[in-house]
């Protein structure tokens, strides 16, 4: 079954607020704000790709954060297939946070 584009638009946002889920265990707040996730793609059968990053290289959860990334997008319903990247181009920095993230660490 192919998906319409207010299907796949409504299956964004249910990914992302399963996203907002996911927290780096060494700073209180959640992966999307914080601007580890760069890329979700949704192709109109339900596949889709995440493209992430880590705040460090040699992050310690670099095995066990990219895992729960893809249980949590594939929990949501309507997705059919999970296909995580991570990448570390370009490398994370403060600047990829939101507004809500600096926000709550006190940055502004």
């Amino acid at each position: 079954m192919k998906y319409t584009d207010d299907q796949i638009a409504d299956l964004g946002e249910n990914i992302i607020k399963n996203l907002k889920t996911v927290y780096d265990p060494e700073i209180p707040v959640d992966i999307y704000e914080l601007g580890l996730i760069y890329d979700v793609q949704i192709s109109d059968e339900g596949a889709v790709k995440v493209i992430m990053t880590l705040t460090t290289p040699n992050c310690p959860v670099a095995e066990s954060l990219p895992a729960e990334v893809r249980e949590k997008v594939g929990e949501v319903e309507g997705v059919t297939d999970v296909d995580l990247e991570l990448t570390f181009e370009p490398s994370w920095n403060k600047d990829m946070m939101s507004e809500e993230a600096r926000f709550e660490l006190g940055m502004i």
